[in-house]
């Protein structure tokens, strides 16, 4: 028996990393699962790589088909693959999006909205923007399977982390037409 999302129907399930295919596919106010390979980040991360990308360098990470998850997770208790994994505010990201986006990144997770520039790349790129479920960091956290730091260990929580997760529940916000929940979603949630 399938969990149900809260209008009824099932989450898409989606496999990580995405193509255009699939990303074309999700709709503003899809709920979806997740199974596969994501990456953690936050803004310092995204100042390195940018820096590191504007000086002809190579990013850590092929960001081809991926999704970024915006948090800082804390240390793993022992017996357990991480600790809480909430998400951060992904408007502070906003400055490095389009050029994260220009290197291939599929779908990005956070919560708040995003700039008009970026949904105007994200558009150009054919990716979407997904929204954690607020308030439920340690939920979250037993979706991954498996966690390594793959850059930057000295950012400590903010190190650039490569989770294998399944299951992981996120709602599209932003779709890759430029769909905004934000803009047509319940009144409350309208900036």
């Amino acid at each position: 028996m399938s969990k149900q999302t809260p209008a009824g129907r099932a989450p898409k399930r989606v496999c990580a990393p995405l193509d255009d295919e699939t990303a074309d596919g999700l709709a503003c106010g899809d709920m979806v699962s997740i199974s596969g390979v994501i990456y953690t980040g936050r803004d310092a991360a995204h100042k390195r790589i940018c820096e590191a990308l504007a000086q002809g360098l190579p990013s850590p990470v092929d960001w081809s088909g991926q999704i970024i998850y915006y948090a800082g997770p804390t240390p793993a208790r022992p017996g357990h693959v991480i600790g809480s994994c909430g998400p951060t505010t992904s408007g502070r990201m906003d400055a490095y999006t389009p050029m994260m986006l220009d290197q291939g990144l599929k779908a990005m997770i956070g919560k708040g909205p995003r700039s008009r520039e970026v949904i105007g790349s994200m558009r150009r790129h054919h990716a979407v923007y997904l929204a954690a479920i607020g308030g439920a960091a340690a939920l979250i956290a037993t979706c991954v399977r498996s966690c390594e730091v793959v850059a930057y260990p000295d950012l400590g929580p903010e190190a650039i982390r490569r989770m294998e997760v399944v299951d992981y529940p996120a709602i599209v916000v932003v779709d890759a037409r430029g769909n905004d929940l934000f803009e047509s979603g319940p009144a409350a949630w309208r900036r």
